[in-house]
């Protein structure tokens, strides 16, 4: 099955039931998107189909066949996206774990919303972070989106 993933064409051999998660990160090496929970709860393997923020542990790889599905890798191309470089700027991460799939959901989020009220940021970012760094994620989102 063909796969376009960040702009780029790749053909797989698996079970069309297996998780895109594995895919991504077992067959195609983009390790960007981490496994988190396996149950779509945490949000740690956020990817975006079509620009729709989805989780990947939780997609067959069958359904997004024909779809543009873009990875934390293929986020940004020449320079860091504007919410990478505010996550740098806010000092964001801690242990980083939930970071990549934290990015993708916000990243979602400012493309359909450019200027997010805190109320629709608290109202999208349901991913979860061990490490407690809500406070400085919602700064790092506010801060991308006055860029």
């Amino acid at each position: 099955m063909k796969l376009m993933v960040n702009n780029q064409e790749y053909e797989v051999t698996v079970a069309a039931d297996t998780p895109l998660l594995w895919v991504l990160r077992d067959t195609l090496g983009l390790t960007g998107t981490k496994f988190g929970c396996g149950m779509a709860q945490c949000g740690a393997c956020t990817v975006h189909v079509d620009g729709e923020a989805m989780r990947a542990c939780s997609i067959p790889v069958a359904t997004v066949i024909g779809k543009k599905i873009t990875t934390i890798e293929g986020l940004a191309v020449d320079k860091p996206h504007p919410l990478q470089q505010a996550w740098i700027e806010e000092d964001v991460p801690q242990c980083g774990y939930c970071q990549s799939g934290m990015i993708m959901t916000a990243a979602a989020l400012l493309a359909k919303n450019p200027r997010p009220s805190e109320a629709d940021i608290n109202q999208t970012m349901t991913n979860l972070c061990r490490c407690g760094t809500y406070l400085k994620i919602r700064q790092a989102i506010q801060r991308a989106a006055n860029v």
